[in-house]
C-alpha cells in the first residue's frame, strides 16, 4: 500500500515538499529493483494505440508473445477501452487470453457473464448532449446497454468508425431503439474548445479525449481508473499488484490508479507525466518491452 500512498501524494496533495517527495520517490520507480519485482497478478491493457497498431490494426506478435507469457506466469489479463463491447472487434488474436473487460470507458465492467459494475447517464444529460449537437451540427454516437445508434450521422463517422478503427462491418442500429435503453455513452464529435463549453452543462458527466475528433462522455462515475477499483474489489485484487497500460488521454484515470502505470511510447505527453514508466511505441513492440521490465 505504501507505493499508492505516494501516487496519492503526487497527484492530489497540494503541500509542494509533500508533492516533491513522492515525485522523486515515482521518478525513481522505475529503476528501484525492489519494485521491479513486485508481484503483479493482474494486467490492464488499452486497445487502440496500445495492444492493437493504429498503423496496421493488428495486435504486434511481440505482444501477443509476452501475454502468453504472462499468462503462464498465472497473471490475469483484462481489456480496458473505449469502445462499447459491440465495437470491440480486433482482440481475436488473443482473446483466449482475457479474463474479464472494462469497457465504454468504465460504464460497463463484467468478468464471463458477471457484471461488474454498470453506469448509465442521467437522461436530462443525453438530452443536453443532443441538442448541443444539433446547434454545433455534429454527429454525435450514442451507446446503449445492448444497441449503438448515431444521432446525426455525417460523414465523419464512417470516416473515423469504419476506416479508423476497423468498424466495417458494422450496422448501427435505429436511434429511437437506442433510446429506450438506458445510454452509457455518448461520443460526440465536438472540438476540444466545445467541450470546454458543454461538460459544464452537465449535472454528472466526465469525458475522456483520445483522438482530436471527438470525446467521449460517460457518467460521472464511470472511467477507467474507477473500473480497475471495480475489478480488483471484485476479485479481491490488492492495488499495488495490478499494472495498466495506455496511450490516449482517457486512459490517465486507470495510469494513476494502477500499482504501475505505463504509458505507451506513442501516448501524448499528458498521459506520459502521470505515468511511472513509459515504454516505447506499441509499433517497436512497447506492451514486450513493459512486460519483460515488470514481470519478467
Amino acid at each position: 500500500m505504501q507505493r499508492q500512498y505516494f501516487k496519492k501524494m503526487l497527484f492530489k496533495d497540494s503541500n509542494t515538499r509533500y508533492r516533491l517527495a513522492a515525485y522523486k520517490y515515482c521518478r525513481n520507480f522505475a529503476d528501484n529493483q525492489f519494485f521491479r519485482t513486485m508481484d503483479i497478478k493482474a494486467l490492464f491493457f488499452d486497445i487502440d494505440g496500445t495492444l492493437v497498431s493504429f498503423k496496421t490494426h493488428v495486435i504486434p506478435p511481440s505482444a501477443i508473445m509476452a501475454l502468453k507469457r504472462a499468462r503462464d506466469l498465472g497473471v490475469k489479463i483484462f481489456i480496458s477501452t473505449g469502445r462499447p463491447v459491440p465495437f470491440i472487434v480486433n482482440l481475436k488474436q488473443i482473446e483466449q487470453l482475457i479474463d474479464g473487460y472494462i469497457t465504454t470507458n468504465g460504464a460497463y465492467c463484467f468478468i464471463d457473464k458477471k457484471t461488474v459494475s454498470c453506469h448509465s447517464i442521467e437522461p436530462s444529460d443525453v438530452d443536453t448532449v443532443l441538442a448541443r449537437c444539433e446547434q454545433w451540427n455534429v454527429p454525435c454516437i450514442v451507446v446503449g446497454r445492448q444497441h449503438i445508434g448515431v444521432y446525426r450521422s455525417q460523414p465523419i463517422v464512417d470516416e473515423v468508425f469504419r476506416h479508423g478503427l476497423g468498424l466495417t462491418e458494422f450496422e448501427f442500429s435505429d436511434l429511437s431503439e437506442v433510446m429506450k435503453e438506458p445510454i452509457l455513452q455518448l461520443t460526440p464529435f465536438l472540438s476540444p474548445q466545445q467541450e470546454g463549453m458543454l461538460m459544464p452543462m452537465l449535472s454528472a458527466c466526465t469525458s475522456g479525449r483520445w483522438t482530436p475528433a471527438f470525446t467521449d462522455i460517460t457518467h460521472s462515475h464511470a472511467d477507467k481508473g474507477r473500473g480497475l477499483l471495480a475489478m480488483a474489489a471484485y476479485l479481491n485484487i490488492d492495488l499495488d499488484s495490478t499494472m495498466a497500460l495506455g496511450d490516449g488521454g482517457n486512459d490517465i484515470s486507470i495510469i494513476r490508479q494502477a500499482g504501475i502505470g505505463v504509458a505507451m511510447g506513442n501516448a501524448s505527453e499528458e498521459v506520459k507525466r502521470h505515468a511511472d514508466f513509459v515504454t516505447t511505441s506499441v509499433d517497436d513492440d512497447g506492451v514486450m518491452r513493459a512486460l519483460e521490465r515488470f514481470i519478467g
